[in-house]
């Protein structure tokens, strides 16, 4: 029905929210959406957003994924009411979050950043 609209938040739609925000945010972003999505920064990033736009509660038939996952992140970004450095510090969390778990089911990751997988 909605076939651009993914069940997460897909790594194709940081590009879109490179001009949202002030500069820390707009850095943020640049930098994430230059990254492979395998990347362990992009795979934060995603947690992040995946949380900040509920994608967990998503449900296909709905209004906001009748709208597309790029869309919804936009909303969520411009509707956040912190600081850019409330989200800066919220992917930070995130990407704490996601090594710690990375490492404690034995996931191996190279000198890049990026995330070996099998």
């Amino acid at each position: 029905m909605y076939p651009r609209s993914e069940i997460l938040f897909p790594h194709r739609c940081v590009s879109t929210l490179k001009r949202l925000r002030g500069p820390q945010w707009q850095e943020l972003a640049a930098r994430i959406a230059s990254l492979p999505e395998n990347h362990v920064d992009s795979l934060a990033f995603a947690l992040m957003m995946i949380r900040m736009c509920k994608c967990m509660n998503c449900d296909l038939g709905s209004y906001k994924a009748s709208l597309g996952c790029c869309a919804c992140a936009r909303r969520a970004i411009n509707a956040h009411k912190g600081s850019d450095g409330v989200l800066i510090r919220r992917f930070e969390r995130a990407r704490e979050e996601l090594l710690e778990y990375l490492r404690s089911i034995g996931v191996q990751i190279q000198e890049d950043g990026t995330v070996v997988t099998r």
